[in-house]
C-alpha cells in the first residue's frame, strides 16, 4: 500500500519534523515525508531533511510582495512534491485565508497548549503567571483564524511546582513529539472524520479516570 505524501513547512529547528521524519522509518508507519519547505535559508530543520534524503526547497518570504504571491509558491512546491497533508512544524509565518481554504482540512499544526485555551506566543510563561496546574499541546486542523480549528489530539502535561516557562516548555515538547506523529498516522490511515467543526477518530478510545495536579 502506498504511503501517503505529506510536506512540512519549517523555520527552525524542525524538532516536530524530526519526530515525524523518525517515525517514518518504520516501514509500517503509514506517511513518508515528501518534501520540506522554509522560508528560512539555512534554517536547521533542512539540513536534517537532507541528510535523511528528503526533497528540501527554501522559499524566502521576503522576495514575495505580499503573504499571498508567498503561500500560492509554496502550494506550488507542495503539489509538484505530489504531497496530499501539509504540516506546519515551527513555520513562523501567519497563513493568507487563501491558502487555509485551499488546503482546508488537508493542514494541521500543533500549538503548546490545550486548545482553545493559551493561543498565541509566550505560552508556557503566560500558563505559570496564570497558575494552571496542567498545560498541554494540541495538533489541529487549521483554519484562518490563529490557533483555531478542528482538534485532532491532545497532551495533558502537569505544570510542576518550581516550573520555570524553559522546564515546562521541555515537558511539553516531549509530548508533541509523540501526538504529532500520531495525529499524521490517523490521517493517514483514513481514521480521522471532521462532523461539522469537531473529529472524530475511528477506533480512538478516551483514557478513563481523571488527573490530579497535587498527589500526597
Amino acid at each position: 500500500m502506498a504511503r501517503m505524501k505529506i510536506a512540512v513547512l519549517v523555520s527552525g529547528r524542525g524538532s516536530n519534523m524530526q519526530a515525524i521524519l523518525d517515525a517514518s522509518q518504520d516501514a509500517s508507519y503509514p506517511a513518508e515525508i515528501g518534501v520540506v519547505v522554509s522560508n528560512i535559508a539555512g534554517a536547521p530543520a533542512l539540513q536534517k531533511a537532507s541528510d535523511a534524503g528528503v526533497k528540501t526547497v527554501t522559499v524566502p518570504h521576503k522576495e514575495y510582495p505580499d503573504r499571498e504571491s508567498f503561500d500560492r509558491r509554496v502550494t506550488e512546491e507542495i503539489e509538484a512534491a505530489g504531497c496530499e497533508l501539509v504540516v506546519l512544524a515551527g513555520f513562523m509565518r501567519l497563513l493568507s485565508e487563501e491558502f487555509c481554504e485551499h488546503w482546508r482540512d488537508r493542514l494541521i499544526n500543533i500549538h503548546p497548549s490545550l486548545l482553545p485555551s493559551f493561543k498565541g506566543l509566550d505560552v508556557h510563561e503566560r500558563m505559570i503567571t496564570a497558575g494552571v496546574r496542567f498545560g498541554g499541546c494540541t495538533v489541529h486542523y487549521v483554519r484562518h483564524e490563529m490557533d483555531t480549528g478542528p482538534i485532532i489530539v491532545q497532551a495533558a502535561v502537569p505544570v510542576h511546582p518550581g516550573d520555570d516557562s524553559k522546564k515546562l516548555a521541555a515537558r511539553i515538547l516531549e509530548q508533541e513529539h509523540v501526538i504529532y506523529p500520531l495525529a499524521v498516522k490517523w490521517i493517514a490511515e483514513g481514521r480521522v472524520r471532521i462532523s461539522g467543526e469537531v473529529v472524530k477518530v475511528s477506533g480512538a478510545k478516551a483514557p478513563d479516570g481523571a488527573l490530579v495536579n497535587y498527589l500526597e
